[in-house]
């Protein structure tokens, strides 16, 4: 199949900063495709790149896509480099584009997430009336006693019955990712709190994955990696390498669509499919994955919206002038 190709590269800024362990993040920049296939369908794609949790840079997508003469053919997209994971995602759905469209769940099938520091006591009620059951807070950002004091106040405040996820972002020393686990199981001990830490989320860095991996296995409270399986070749190593428990994948920047679909089908890992802030676009061919993959009934990683102002405006008019 051959395609004409036009891309456009985009920025939205976060209503408010987003704040994790790798820093403050202020604006969202990626790059928008536009596939038009011989019959003169048109699939939308788009690269959302993250380059400090594992993927391409931004710059590197973008001299990937202008080096891209003006028509390309499936050889082309299917060829392209492990080292542009991104690029890889936003190429392959633009193919896939309308292909398998489906009802988006609800906003209870997705996990809300709520800024860190004491800020999450403020958005958890507007997040709690739209819907959300389940909500992620950053952790290993502030100093981790006023961390675990905004966590006591946080498990008092939260309705019952809901879940809380709790994500370092590879930030917690050996010491604290054993204190915030041993409170956790604490809480599951005390029945009189009668909601779930589902899991802690990345708490040591990639470099230290045999201590996660020994961590797993020392405490009731489940453990997610997510920087540890950024890429489909980490995904493949940490599953070698033993890990049975939460894969958190992001489809923006893990790779191809199609291989992943294929290991997650021989390996039937237990899944949790997360947002990296991309548009409408993007979010489409990811909540497909999510769909088509997830096992567990996990809530999903796309609690984001409230972290952007609408999108459809701008999008439309990066288009105007084609």
């Amino acid at each position: 199949m051959r395609y004409q190709f036009k891309f456009r590269p985009y920025q939205r800024r976060f209503l408010r900063s987003l704040t994790t362990n790798h820093g403050k993040w202020d604006i969202r920049e990626g790059i928008i495709l536009r596939l038009t296939d011989e019959s003169g369908k048109v699939g939308w794609g788009e690269i959302a790149p993250i380059s400090w949790f594992g993927s391409e840079t931004l710059e590197q997508a973008l001299d990937f896509c202008r080096q891209l003469p003006a028509e390309i053919t499936d050889e082309t997209i299917f060829s392209i480099p492990d080292e542009l994971p991104a690029c890889q995602f936003g190429f392959e759905s633009a193919c896939e584009w309308g292909s398998e469209f489906f009802s988006i769940p609800n906003t209870q099938s997705f996990s809300g997430l709520l800024p860190s520091g004491k800020a999450a006591l403020n958005q958890l009620e507007t997040l709690w009336q739209q819907g959300y059951r389940t909500f992620k807070w950053k952790i290993g950002v502030n100093a981790i006693a006023d961390e675990l004091e905004i966590f006591d106040s946080l498990i008092h405040t939260l309705p019952p019955f809901t879940k809380l996820r709790l994500d370092a972002n590879g930030g917690l020393s050996y010491e604290e990712a054993n204190l915030w686990l041993r409170t956790c199981d604490n809480l599951k001990a005390n029945a009189e709190l009668p909601l779930e830490i589902e899991f802690i989320e990345q708490p040591l860095p990639v470099e230290q994955f045999q201590r996660m991996l020994e961590l797993s296995t020392s405490y009731e409270t489940a453990i997610a990696i997510d920087e540890s399986v950024a890429t489909l070749g980490q995904l493949a190593t940490c599953h070698q390498q033993g890990w049975r428990g939460i894969f958190v994948i992001k489809p923006g920047i893990v790779g191809s669509p199609s291989r992943l679909r294929k290991f997650c089908q021989q390996h039937e890992i237990d899944t949790v499919f997360s947002s990296v802030f991309e548009t409408a676009i993007g979010r489409l061919a990811a909540l497909q994955l999510a769909a088509e993959l997830s096992q567990n009934n996990r809530a999903i990683g796309f609690g984001i919206d409230h972290f952007f102002e609408q999108e459809e405006p701008w999008l439309q008019s990066l288009w105007n002038d084609l």
